[in-house]
């Protein structure tokens, strides 16, 4: 069973090192959820040696965005795994909607962030949990 290292306002940390994935992360939806999960990402591609973390961390930012705006989720998971040599980054929330890819106008000040991330990373996509919620998931490429 991994280490608690840090559990500090609803934010508990998995000791990195001890986990089987990269790394797992458990936090409460907020505002800041989003800054977290970037620098945990972060975090989990320099103790790994897994590159260049930039798309990780949009994709991780993106995810976890939607997670606190778009449901009513209360605690939100962002796991990095590795998968023949691929970075994966899951969030992991309690709604049951599907994520879609909107097609906006050029005055919308939001509705992108799918449609951006699709275009970085080498597949996403959604798996409805059977005990409800989802995880979306994000394969980057090598390298």
């Amino acid at each position: 069973m991994p280490e608690i290292v840090k559990a500090v306002r609803g934010i508990f940390m998995i000791n990195i090192d001890a986990a089987v994935e990269a790394g797992f992360l458990a936090m409460a939806s907020s505002a800041r959820a989003p800054e977290i999960a970037r620098l945990f990402v972060a975090e989990v591609f320099c103790k790994r040696n897994l590159g260049s973390d930039y798309v990780a961390r949009v994709v991780a930012t993106e995810l976890v965005t939607n997670v606190f705006k778009h449901t009513d989720t209360e605690v939100v998971v962002v796991r990095v795994l590795c998968e023949d040599g691929c970075p994966v980054v899951e969030v992991h929330d309690e709604d049951d909607e599907v994520p879609v890819v909107e097609c906006v106008g050029g005055e919308a000040e939001s509705g992108r962030g799918l449609l951006m991330m699709s275009m970085l990373v080498e597949a996403w996509g959604v798996q409805v949990r059977p005990g409800g919620g989802k995880v979306v998931w994000a394969r980057l490429g090598r390298g």
